[in-house]
Protein backbone atom coordinates (compact mmCIF):
# COMPACT_ATOMS: atom_id res chain seq x y z
CA UNK A 1 0.00 0.00 0.00
CA UNK A 2 1.36 3.43 -0.93
CA UNK A 3 1.75 6.27 1.53
CA UNK A 4 -0.73 8.38 -0.53
CA UNK A 5 -3.46 5.72 -0.42
CA UNK A 6 -2.93 5.16 3.31
CA UNK A 7 -3.14 8.88 3.97
CA UNK A 8 -6.36 9.21 1.97
CA UNK A 9 -7.95 6.17 3.66
CA UNK A 10 -6.97 7.47 7.10
CA UNK A 11 -8.56 10.82 6.42
CA UNK A 12 -11.76 9.10 5.27
CA UNK A 13 -11.91 6.98 8.44
CA UNK A 14 -11.42 10.04 10.63
CA UNK A 15 -14.06 11.94 8.63
CA UNK A 16 -16.63 9.15 8.96
CA UNK A 17 -15.97 8.90 12.70
CA UNK A 18 -16.46 12.64 13.03
CA UNK A 19 -19.76 12.42 11.13
CA UNK A 20 -21.01 9.66 13.44
CA UNK A 21 -20.08 11.67 16.50
CA UNK A 22 -21.83 14.77 15.16
CA UNK A 23 -24.93 12.77 14.20
CA UNK A 24 -25.08 11.17 17.67
CA UNK A 25 -24.70 14.57 19.31
CA UNK A 26 -27.43 16.04 17.09
CA UNK A 27 -29.84 13.19 17.95
CA UNK A 28 -29.17 13.66 21.63
CA UNK A 29 -29.73 17.39 21.29
CA UNK A 30 -33.02 16.91 19.47
CA UNK A 31 -34.24 14.32 21.96
CA UNK A 32 -33.28 16.62 24.78
CA UNK A 33 -35.11 19.52 23.16
CA UNK A 34 -38.23 17.40 22.65
CA UNK A 35 -38.10 16.24 26.25
CA UNK A 36 -37.64 19.81 27.47
CA UNK A 37 -40.59 20.95 25.33
CA UNK A 38 -42.81 18.26 26.82
CA UNK A 39 -41.76 19.19 30.35
CA UNK A 40 -42.22 22.91 29.76
CA UNK A 41 -45.62 22.78 28.02
CA UNK A 42 -47.34 25.12 28.24
CA UNK A 43 -44.91 28.01 28.49
CA UNK A 44 -46.96 30.61 26.60
CA UNK A 45 -50.55 31.66 25.92
CA UNK A 46 -52.91 29.00 24.59
CA UNK A 47 -55.47 30.16 22.01
CA UNK A 48 -58.84 28.46 21.54
CA UNK A 49 -60.55 29.25 18.25
CA UNK A 50 -64.36 29.23 18.43
CA UNK A 51 -65.57 28.83 14.82
CA UNK A 52 -68.77 30.81 15.43
CA UNK A 53 -69.55 34.40 16.43
CA UNK A 54 -69.52 35.55 20.06
CA UNK A 55 -72.64 34.89 22.09
CA UNK A 56 -73.52 31.53 20.55
CA UNK A 57 -73.73 28.20 22.34
CA UNK A 58 -70.18 27.12 21.48
CA UNK A 59 -68.85 30.50 22.58
CA UNK A 60 -70.75 30.36 25.91
CA UNK A 61 -69.34 26.93 26.80
CA UNK A 62 -65.83 27.90 25.66
CA UNK A 63 -65.87 30.98 27.90
CA UNK A 64 -66.91 28.86 30.87
CA UNK A 65 -63.99 26.50 30.30
CA UNK A 66 -61.23 28.92 29.22
CA UNK A 67 -60.58 30.90 32.45
CA UNK A 68 -60.59 27.75 34.59
CA UNK A 69 -58.32 25.99 32.10
CA UNK A 70 -55.92 28.92 32.37
CA UNK A 71 -55.80 28.40 36.14
CA UNK A 72 -55.11 24.70 35.69
CA UNK A 73 -52.38 25.29 33.09
CA UNK A 74 -50.78 28.25 34.80
CA UNK A 75 -50.87 30.15 31.49
CA UNK A 76 -53.29 32.53 29.80
CA UNK A 77 -56.00 30.97 27.62
CA UNK A 78 -57.67 33.31 25.14
CA UNK A 79 -60.74 32.88 22.93
CA UNK A 80 -60.69 33.94 19.29
CA UNK A 81 -64.03 33.94 17.43
CA UNK A 82 -63.77 33.11 13.72
CA UNK A 83 -67.35 32.67 12.57
CA UNK A 84 -68.65 31.93 9.11
CA UNK A 85 -69.46 29.12 6.67
CA UNK A 86 -70.92 26.81 9.29
CA UNK A 87 -67.70 26.80 11.30
CA UNK A 88 -65.45 25.97 8.35
CA UNK A 89 -63.44 29.21 8.45
CA UNK A 90 -62.32 28.73 12.04
CA UNK A 91 -61.69 25.02 11.60
CA UNK A 92 -59.55 25.63 8.52
CA UNK A 93 -57.50 28.24 10.40
CA UNK A 94 -56.67 25.78 13.17
CA UNK A 95 -55.91 22.98 10.70
CA UNK A 96 -53.22 25.25 9.21
CA UNK A 97 -51.87 26.45 12.57
CA UNK A 98 -48.53 25.29 14.02
CA UNK A 99 -48.80 21.85 15.61
CA UNK A 100 -47.27 22.94 18.92
CA UNK A 101 -50.31 22.69 21.19
CA UNK A 102 -50.84 26.45 21.49
CA UNK A 103 -53.73 26.71 19.03
CA UNK A 104 -56.85 24.62 19.66
CA UNK A 105 -60.28 24.39 18.06
CA UNK A 106 -63.58 24.23 19.90
CA UNK A 107 -65.04 21.83 17.36
CA UNK A 108 -68.65 20.73 17.00
CA UNK A 109 -70.84 18.22 15.21
CA UNK A 110 -70.92 20.75 12.36
CA UNK A 111 -67.17 21.24 11.90
CA UNK A 112 -66.38 17.55 12.34
CA UNK A 113 -69.59 15.85 11.30
CA UNK A 114 -72.23 17.32 9.05
CA UNK A 115 -70.10 19.73 7.02
CA UNK A 116 -68.13 16.99 5.30
CA UNK A 117 -71.36 15.28 4.28
CA UNK A 118 -73.03 18.45 3.00
CA UNK A 119 -70.26 20.29 1.14
CA UNK A 120 -68.49 18.77 -1.86
CA UNK A 121 -65.15 20.18 -0.68
CA UNK A 122 -63.92 21.41 2.68
CA UNK A 123 -60.83 23.60 3.29
CA UNK A 124 -59.69 20.93 5.79
CA UNK A 125 -60.02 17.20 6.44
CA UNK A 126 -61.84 16.63 9.76
CA UNK A 127 -59.96 13.37 10.37
CA UNK A 128 -56.52 13.86 8.81
CA UNK A 129 -55.93 17.48 9.88
CA UNK A 130 -56.82 17.20 13.59
CA UNK A 131 -56.10 15.31 16.77
CA UNK A 132 -59.16 14.97 19.06
CA UNK A 133 -58.22 16.14 22.56
CA UNK A 134 -61.28 15.96 24.81
CA UNK A 135 -65.06 15.92 24.61
CA UNK A 136 -66.39 18.86 26.61
CA UNK A 137 -70.18 18.72 26.47
CA UNK A 138 -73.29 17.48 24.75
CA UNK A 139 -76.72 19.10 24.79
CA UNK A 140 -80.16 18.90 23.16
CA UNK A 141 -81.43 21.62 20.86
CA UNK A 142 -84.68 23.46 21.58
CA UNK A 143 -87.50 24.23 19.16
CA UNK A 144 -88.24 27.94 19.64
CA UNK A 145 -90.53 30.54 18.05
CA UNK A 146 -91.00 34.31 18.55
CA UNK A 147 -93.03 35.33 21.59
CA UNK A 148 -95.69 36.76 19.25
CA UNK A 149 -96.16 33.46 17.38
CA UNK A 150 -99.74 32.14 17.52
CA UNK A 151 -98.38 28.60 18.10
CA UNK A 152 -98.27 27.55 21.75
CA UNK A 153 -97.24 23.90 21.21
CA UNK A 154 -95.46 21.66 18.73
CA UNK A 155 -98.80 20.43 17.39
CA UNK A 156 -100.12 23.96 16.91
CA UNK A 157 -96.93 25.02 15.16
CA UNK A 158 -97.04 22.08 12.75
CA UNK A 159 -100.66 22.91 11.94
CA UNK A 160 -99.72 26.57 11.40
CA UNK A 161 -96.81 25.71 9.09
CA UNK A 162 -98.92 23.29 7.06
CA UNK A 163 -101.51 26.03 6.56
CA UNK A 164 -98.82 28.36 5.19
CA UNK A 165 -96.62 26.20 2.92
CA UNK A 166 -93.43 27.95 1.85
CA UNK A 167 -94.26 31.12 3.79
CA UNK A 168 -92.47 30.51 7.10
CA UNK A 169 -88.70 30.88 7.59
CA UNK A 170 -86.31 29.10 9.94
CA UNK A 171 -82.78 30.04 10.98
CA UNK A 172 -79.53 28.15 11.47
CA UNK A 173 -75.86 28.68 12.31
CA UNK A 174 -75.01 28.18 8.63
CA UNK A 175 -75.79 25.88 5.73
CA UNK A 176 -74.99 22.31 6.72
CA UNK A 177 -74.79 23.07 10.46
CA UNK A 178 -76.31 20.68 12.98
CA UNK A 179 -79.29 22.91 13.69
CA UNK A 180 -79.87 23.45 9.96
CA UNK A 181 -80.04 19.71 9.27
CA UNK A 182 -81.98 19.19 12.49
CA UNK A 183 -84.60 21.70 11.30
CA UNK A 184 -84.72 20.06 7.88
CA UNK A 185 -85.33 16.74 9.61
CA UNK A 186 -88.12 18.35 11.64
CA UNK A 187 -89.66 19.79 8.44
CA UNK A 188 -89.49 16.44 6.71
CA UNK A 189 -90.98 14.48 9.61
CA UNK A 190 -93.69 17.11 10.16
CA UNK A 191 -94.40 17.33 6.41
CA UNK A 192 -94.00 21.11 6.22
CA UNK A 193 -92.28 23.43 3.73
CA UNK A 194 -90.28 26.46 4.92
CA UNK A 195 -87.43 28.74 3.85
CA UNK A 196 -83.93 28.38 5.31
CA UNK A 197 -82.09 31.52 6.48
CA UNK A 198 -78.44 30.86 7.44
CA UNK A 199 -76.62 33.04 10.01
CA UNK A 200 -73.05 33.21 11.30
CA UNK A 201 -74.13 31.96 14.72
CA UNK A 202 -76.85 31.83 17.34
CA UNK A 203 -76.69 35.48 18.46
CA UNK A 204 -77.65 37.13 15.13
CA UNK A 205 -80.26 34.40 14.55
CA UNK A 206 -81.92 35.11 17.90
CA UNK A 207 -81.81 38.86 17.22
CA UNK A 208 -83.86 38.38 14.06
CA UNK A 209 -86.27 36.01 15.82
CA UNK A 210 -86.90 38.50 18.63
CA UNK A 211 -87.40 41.19 15.98
CA UNK A 212 -90.06 39.09 14.27
CA UNK A 213 -88.04 38.42 11.12
CA UNK A 214 -87.73 34.66 11.72
CA UNK A 215 -90.53 32.18 12.44
CA UNK A 216 -88.71 29.32 14.18
CA UNK A 217 -85.39 27.63 14.82
CA UNK A 218 -83.58 24.92 16.73
CA UNK A 219 -81.13 26.50 19.18
CA UNK A 220 -78.91 25.44 22.07
CA UNK A 221 -80.11 25.51 25.66
CA UNK A 222 -77.24 27.70 26.86
CA UNK A 223 -78.00 30.51 24.39
CA UNK A 224 -81.80 30.49 24.28
CA UNK A 225 -82.62 29.80 27.93
CA UNK A 226 -82.26 33.44 29.02
CA UNK A 227 -84.57 34.63 26.23
CA UNK A 228 -87.09 31.93 27.09
CA UNK A 229 -87.08 32.99 30.75
CA UNK A 230 -87.38 36.66 29.72
CA UNK A 231 -90.36 35.85 27.51
CA UNK A 232 -88.84 37.22 24.30
CA UNK A 233 -88.95 33.80 22.60
CA UNK A 234 -91.23 30.83 23.28
CA UNK A 235 -90.07 27.26 23.79
CA UNK A 236 -92.22 24.62 22.11
CA UNK A 237 -90.21 21.49 22.81
CA UNK A 238 -86.87 19.89 23.70
CA UNK A 239 -85.32 18.24 20.64
CA UNK A 240 -83.37 15.60 22.58
CA UNK A 241 -84.45 12.07 23.52
CA UNK A 242 -85.17 13.15 27.12
CA UNK A 243 -86.44 16.22 28.92
CA UNK A 244 -83.87 18.80 29.97
CA UNK A 245 -82.99 18.84 33.69
CA UNK A 246 -83.24 22.65 33.63
CA UNK A 247 -86.65 22.46 31.92
CA UNK A 248 -88.19 19.35 33.50
CA UNK A 249 -91.78 20.41 32.81
CA UNK A 250 -91.13 21.03 29.12
CA UNK A 251 -91.96 17.98 26.96
CA UNK A 252 -89.74 16.77 24.16
CA UNK A 253 -90.71 17.29 20.54
CA UNK A 254 -91.09 13.52 20.29
CA UNK A 255 -93.59 13.54 23.17
CA UNK A 256 -95.49 16.43 21.59
CA UNK A 257 -96.52 14.81 18.35
CA UNK A 258 -93.36 13.94 16.39
CA UNK A 259 -92.24 10.49 17.66
CA UNK A 260 -88.61 9.65 17.01
CA UNK A 261 -87.39 13.24 16.54
CA UNK A 262 -84.01 13.72 18.23
CA UNK A 263 -81.32 16.34 17.57
CA UNK A 264 -78.33 16.73 19.89
CA UNK A 265 -75.13 18.78 19.66
CA UNK A 266 -71.66 18.18 21.06
CA UNK A 267 -68.58 20.34 21.60
CA UNK A 268 -64.97 19.23 21.98
CA UNK A 269 -61.38 20.44 21.80
CA UNK A 270 -59.20 19.55 18.80
CA UNK A 271 -55.54 20.26 18.04
CA UNK A 272 -53.79 20.40 14.66
CA UNK A 273 -52.51 17.03 13.43
CA UNK A 274 -48.95 16.42 14.56
CA UNK A 275 -49.39 18.10 17.94
CA UNK A 276 -47.11 16.31 20.46
CA UNK A 277 -48.90 13.66 22.48
CA UNK A 278 -47.50 15.19 25.66
CA UNK A 279 -49.32 18.46 24.92
CA UNK A 280 -52.54 16.63 24.02
CA UNK A 281 -52.37 14.67 27.27
CA UNK A 282 -51.86 17.84 29.31
CA UNK A 283 -54.87 19.62 27.75
CA UNK A 284 -56.96 16.48 28.12
CA UNK A 285 -56.18 16.04 31.81
CA UNK A 286 -56.52 19.73 32.68
CA UNK A 287 -59.82 20.12 30.80
CA UNK A 288 -61.29 17.10 32.54
CA UNK A 289 -60.16 18.64 35.84
CA UNK A 290 -62.00 21.85 34.88
CA UNK A 291 -65.20 19.94 34.05
CA UNK A 292 -65.11 18.37 37.51
CA UNK A 293 -64.86 21.70 39.36
CA UNK A 294 -67.94 22.41 41.54
CA UNK A 295 -68.05 26.05 40.40
CA UNK A 296 -68.17 24.94 36.75
CA UNK A 297 -70.85 22.35 37.44
CA UNK A 298 -72.86 24.95 39.38
CA UNK A 299 -72.52 27.63 36.68
CA UNK A 300 -75.99 28.70 35.40
CA UNK A 301 -74.85 28.37 31.80
CA UNK A 302 -73.16 25.03 32.43
CA UNK A 303 -76.31 23.69 34.08
CA UNK A 304 -78.02 24.06 30.71
CA UNK A 305 -75.53 21.67 29.14
CA UNK A 306 -75.29 17.92 29.60
CA UNK A 307 -71.59 17.24 30.16
CA UNK A 308 -70.47 13.88 28.85
CA UNK A 309 -67.39 12.59 30.67
CA UNK A 310 -66.11 9.03 30.54
CA UNK A 311 -62.75 7.26 30.67
CA UNK A 312 -62.12 8.17 27.03
CA UNK A 313 -62.38 11.18 24.79
CA UNK A 314 -65.21 11.36 22.29
CA UNK A 315 -66.69 7.95 23.14
CA UNK A 316 -69.92 7.56 21.19
CA UNK A 317 -69.09 10.33 18.73
CA UNK A 318 -67.75 10.16 15.21
CA UNK A 319 -66.16 12.47 12.70
CA UNK A 320 -67.81 12.67 9.32
CA UNK A 321 -66.00 12.17 6.04
CA UNK A 322 -67.22 12.54 2.50
CA UNK A 323 -66.80 8.78 2.07
CA UNK A 324 -68.72 7.83 5.20
CA UNK A 325 -68.08 8.08 8.92
CA UNK A 326 -64.79 7.27 10.58
CA UNK A 327 -64.53 6.76 14.35
CA UNK A 328 -62.47 9.21 16.35
CA UNK A 329 -59.26 8.05 17.92
CA UNK A 330 -59.82 7.27 21.59
CA UNK A 331 -57.27 8.70 24.02
CA UNK A 332 -57.08 7.83 27.73
CA UNK A 333 -57.91 10.60 30.19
Amino acid sequence: MSVGRFHTGGVMIVFRCALRICFSALCALLLGAASAHAQEYPNQTVKIVVPFVAGGGVDVVARIVAPRLAEELGQSVIIENRGGAGGMLGAAAVAQAPDDGYTLLFGTGSTHGTNSNVYARLPYDPVRDFVPVVLVSTSPLLLIVPAASPAKSVGEFIALARSRPGRLSFGSYGTGSVNHLGAELFNSMAKIEANHVPYRGSAPMLTDMIGGRLDYALDGVSTSLGYIEAGTVRLLGVAGPNRSPVLPDQPTVAESGLPGFDTMVWFGLFAPAGTPKAAVDVINAKTNAVLALPRVIASPSACAVFRFRTKSNFVGCSIGRSDGFAPLRILPT
